[in-house]
């Protein structure tokens, strides 16, 4: 079927094609599972139901502009935060700020169903994701309190481990002091999950909160597995077989989340999808060392420094930029592995500081569409790489609550 789609395509003018893909693109229910826009608005002082183009890769009016009908913003902190539940709450009032400003074009979404009415009517529907456990601060209740606020799913860890589960960065390379800014102070005391691990696993069940396996170890993706009763979400990962970086997933674990009926939801950082983009990075920081030096007196994080370089020297930046279709070539390889059913976008904007080529901020999902279409995808296939996906495993988890 694909390969007939295909040949049709090639029949049909360019611009057919592209008035074909955007009828697909705003007649679906798109979701998107990752965007750290609360973080950089609180950090830069800028609010998203403003104007931010240039500023920033999203903001309300180009969520609208790129077909965007659900948008999981991400809850996060790092590890050396004091009182991350605290600030978690912060930055969901800061969210719910915008939503009770915009009534006419935004409304918290609790269930599937929320978001299938917010889409009904052109309302962008807004939940939250809360990357990383250390944020419930080892207390269920704190769990808890969050779900009632809205929260849907959780990643187990970030780059930091916590007390009851290790994460990838830690079990590959064990915590130094210039990484203690980003991983606190206790990381990798164990690897995989503890007792109370399992307890949190189990109360999200209960709950009918996604777990989120991103960020995850090897052996904390494993032992989540054996424990979750309903499927799970990897909401802004890629493909190690693609590029073997710490953050994508291996074909077992890809095999692992289509067989407990998840879903994958990839990310849209070049250093996820393409496996010379470090060498190129490196280059760019070699060239710009001595400021590098300077500036990590002041900060001793790397990768914020390097983002302060990217936005300072934007025209070297984009030579560094991959192209588009690295992003389709992981969600094919996903595709040919397991279905159509288990891949979806979660695209990290405003929480990365490179993105391919031609996906500048939200409003270039719409090029999705378009290319997955060149690739001979069906409309019922893209409407559930955009969201039909995830709304199928939301639903699952909401069962028995």
């Amino acid at each position: 079927m694909k390969k007939i789609i295909w040949l049709l395509l090639l029949c049909m003018p360019l611009a057919a094609i592209a008035q074909r893909a955007k009828k697909i693109h705003f007649k679906s229910i798109l979701i998107d599972t990752h965007n750290d826009i609360p973080t950089t608005a609180i950090t830069d002082g800028v609010s998203f139901d403003q104007s931010l183009k240039t500023k920033t890769h999203s903001d309300l009016q180009r969520m609208f502009e790129g077909g965007v009908d659900a948008q999981f913003f991400s809850i996060w902190c790092d590890g050396n935060m004091k009182n991350p539940y605290d600030w978690a709450n912060r930055e969901m009032d800061t969210v719910m700020a915008w939503t009770n400003r915009n009534p006419d074009k935004m409304m918290q979404a609790f269930t599937a169903v929320d978001i299938i009415k917010a889409a009904k009517q052109k309302k962008l529907a807004v939940l939250f994701g809360v990357e990383g456990g250390h944020m419930i601060e080892n207390d269920l209740n704190k769990l808890n309190a969050l779900y009632n606020r809205g929260v849907r799913y959780m990643t187990v860890t970030w780059n930091n481990s916590t007390d009851w589960a290790t994460s990838a960065l830690d079990e590959t390379s064990p915590p130094t002091p210039l990484h203690s800014v980003e991983r606190g102070a206790d990381s990798l005391r164990k690897k995989g999950l503890t007792d109370f691990g399992k307890q949190v696993i189990k109360r999200m069940n209960e709950l009918g909160m996604l777990v989120d396996l991103s960020h995850e170890c090897e052996q904390t993706f494993c032992d989540i597995m054996k424990e979750t009763s309903k499927p799970v979400l990897v909401s802004h990962s890629c493909v190690y077989a693609l590029c073997p970086h710490r953050r994508n997933l291996k074909d077992e674990q890809i095999k692992a989340v289509a067989k407990n009926g998840g879903v994958i939801h990839l990310n849209f950082y070049s250093g996820f999808l393409d496996p010379a983009f470090e060498a190129r990075s490196d280059a760019f920081t070699a060239k710009h060392k001595a400021e590098m030096d300077s500036l990590l007196k002041i900060n001793p994080e790397p990768y914020f420094m390097q983002v302060y370089l990217f936005e300072k020297y934007p025209d070297e930046v984009k030579s560094l930029r991959p192209p588009m279709s690295l992003l389709l070539d992981h969600l094919d390889y996903i595709v040919k592995m397991v279905g159509v059913d288990y891949v979806g976008m979660g695209s990290d904007f405003d929480g990365v500081n490179s993105l391919p080529a031609g996906l500048d901020g939200v409003e270039d999902f719409p090029k999705i569409t378009e290319e997955l279409l060149k690739r001979g995808y069906s409309k019922k296939d893209i409407r559930k790489i955009l969201g039909g996906n995830l709304l199928r495993v939301f639903m699952a988890n909401e069962k028995n609550n």
